[in-house]
């Protein structure tokens, strides 16, 4: 840590050096747009210089809540070299969960556009790019505030044990930490061309962004629409002449057992955020590297270059660089290799804890007993894992309530806690089950109160979306007749029985297309869902539809119907039945501020 200290120079001094020698390359491109590494420090810097001017403090947090674009990256530049910590926050949380964050972060003032700060209604001081524009060019060039290497670079917010989202807070030493193994481990230059295509909520977009653009090299930023499937991704690289490329674990799945051509720019595909099945079965023109880390221990620590054809469960590798693993007993003591243990990290990517809550902070983040330096601390997971005789580590699952979905990490308790406040559930309780697909997915156990109405599933789905975001809502739903209990009268989930269909709640009773766009989106929808039993009346997400499905959705209705529909408006209108008066109501529209002679076009076509 001391040699990290020495030369601790933060993110926004390292990207504003490169404006000297590579002023006029391109830091950032997405679509047909560009932005040099000039350009970019000059948009930092008044932006920068408009927080001061708005009073923002060093030490003080920033939301940012907005599309991936130039806007989105400027922003929490700016909120760093104004010595600020930026707060990310993902546009498709519920309403109730973004204000949490907001609030609990301290933020002093929100980042988003003018629609999403009319809509949370919060006290924070809101800024959106577009409408401020002219007073954030207009805002004096300031010098940059001094940030050491324990100032907080960023808080980012994962699902709680406790009911709620909890904020983890990076320090800049930690951040400068997963730059200098990147870029070493990876041998990053001006050259290479970096995706962007990570959730903006989830801490794999740090890594995508920081690392990369400190050495000089280009991100692309990727459209909403081609995450939504690894052909898409696939197409996007490869135009895109992409050479490092992360993808989350469900999509990396896929993408390995494509073909590539040879031809194709790319040189590394990072992966992460869930355990990998397998690696790849023959050998790509490319490395595929599987990557592990909590977000408490800022992105990544452990990594592995995984071998075509390897039999067995794909390793997570080796510590990083700067990073300490061990493998602890339930006695706190080393297990010996070949033997599972609790995942504990030390070393310069541990962050620096919980925001506003110490207790949890304490029991987490733990005095390092083994390492030399003083003050020095580990993180225990609660993952599992076995030391190979290779020395690559495997991950081996939880030790507790919690899982990842899709990459994001969930904590089960955090659902229960939802469940039990709907009016007529007595006791709720969620697990993570492996689907005939062989992916992650929620299953809820609900014990009705006696004498109450038996809620359908889509009631609970809506109950659940109100509070929760679209990964945390369960695939399935069922019914308890009793709770499950073990002899000494504990609760023992164990006990919980694998579902029959005579468990499962019942669904709303199933209405016939009422009309010729109600039939068409039926269709389209159980396409995407490759399910025939979805009805009109079924939610979108609660049948196993999920964001990047729901992009899908989104580019169909574009091509059948000509409509041009936001996944926020999916959420809001998830059936077949609200969605086609959506779809009919912006035919109308179209139709009515058409001329008379381009109605007529479009009749006789």
């Amino acid at each position: 840590m001391q040699t990290l200290m020495a030369g601790f120079r933060p993110v926004p001094e390292q990207i504003s050096m490169l404006g000297n020698g590579y002023q006029h390359s391109i830091a950032l491109t997405h679509g047909n747009q560009h932005l040099t590494f000039g350009q970019l420090d000059q948009r930092v810097d008044r932006f920068a210089g408009y927080l001061i001017q708005l009073g923002i403090k060093p030490g003080g947090t920033v939301a940012i809540c907005m599309e991936r674009s130039f806007d989105w990256i400027v922003a929490a530049l700016g909120i760093m070299r104004a010595g600020a910590a930026y707060v990310p926050l993902d546009s498709a949380w519920p309403d109730s969960r973004l204000r949490f964050a907001v609030n609990d972060s301290g933020a002093d003032a929100l980042v988003a556009r003018t629609a999403l700060l009319d809509r949370l209604q919060i006290k924070a001081r809101g800024i959106d790019p577009c409408r401020d524009a002219a007073a954030i060019a207009a805002a004096a060039s300031v010098a940059p505030a001094p940030i050491q290497p324990e100032s907080i670079a960023y808080v980012i917010y994962t699902s709680g044990s406790t009911g709620v989202p909890k904020g983890v807070e990076i320090t800049h030493a930690n951040l400068a930490h997963l730059i200098r193994w990147h870029q070493d481990a990876f041998g990053v230059t001006h050259k290479d061309r970096a995706s962007h295509l990570a959730g903006l909520g989830f801490d794999a977009a740090a890594w995508e962004v920081w690392p990369n653009l400190s050495a000089g090299a280009t991100v692309c930023l990727a459209d909403e629409a081609v995450r939504s499937s690894p052909e898409l991704i696939q197409q996007w690289m490869i135009r895109e002449r992409v050479t490092i490329g992360f993808v989350p674990t469900v999509h990396a799945t896929r993408m390995i057992a494509m073909e590539w051509p040879a031809t194709s720019a790319l040189r590394l595909l990072l992966t992460g955020g869930d355990a990998l099945r397998h690696g790849p079965a023959v050998q790509l023109p490319f490395d595929v590297i599987n990557n592990y880390g909590p977000t408490e221990c800022t992105v990544v620590a452990t990594s592995s270059v995984l071998q075509p054809g390897a039999h067995g469960i794909p390793p997570i590798g080796r510590p990083i660089a700067g990073t300490t693993i061990y493998l602890l007993d339930e006695h706190g003591e080393q297990v010996p290799d070949g033997s599972i243990g609790e995942i504990c990290i030390g070393g310069g990517g541990v962050g620096h804890g919980y925001r506003n809550l110490p207790d949890s902070t304490k029991r987490s983040f733990l005095p390092d007993p083994f390492a030399n330096t003083p003050g020095a601390r580990m993180y225990r997971t609660g993952d599992r894992g076995v030391r190979r005789p290779d020395g690559e580590l495997e991950f081996r699952g939880r030790i507790d309530r919690q899982t990842k979905i899709r990459g994001h990490r969930i904590e089960l308790d955090e659902i229960d806690n939802a469940l039990v406040h709907y009016p007529s559930i007595d006791f709720a309780t969620a697990i993570a089950s492996v689907s005939e697909g062989g992916e992650n997915q929620l299953v809820a156990y609900v014990l009705p109160k006696e004498t109450a109405r038996i809620p359908s599933a889509q009631e609970l789905q809506k109950h659940l979306l109100s509070t929760l975001p679209d990964y945390m809502i369960p695939a399935v739903f069922v019914r308890l007749r009793a709770l499950p209990l073990s002899p000494n009268g504990k609760l023992d989930l164990t006990m919980l029985a694998r579902p029959t269909d005579a468990d499962l709640l019942p669904g709303m009773t199933a209405k016939a297309p009422a009309t010729p766009i109600e039939e068409k989106l039926l269709t389209m929808v159980r396409d995407i869902l490759e399910s025939d039993g979805v009805a009109t009346e079924d939610n979108f997400f609660l049948a196993g539809g999920h964001s990047l499905l729901g992009m899908q959705l989104v580019m169909r209705l574009r091509s059948t119907f000509g409509v041009d529909v936001t996944l926020r408006q999916i959420f809001e209108a998830p059936t077949v039945e609200r969605l086609a008066l959506l779809v009919e109501g912006n035919l109308v529209e179209a139709v009515e501020s058409m001329s008379d002679e381009e109605v007529e076009k479009q009749l006789r076509e």
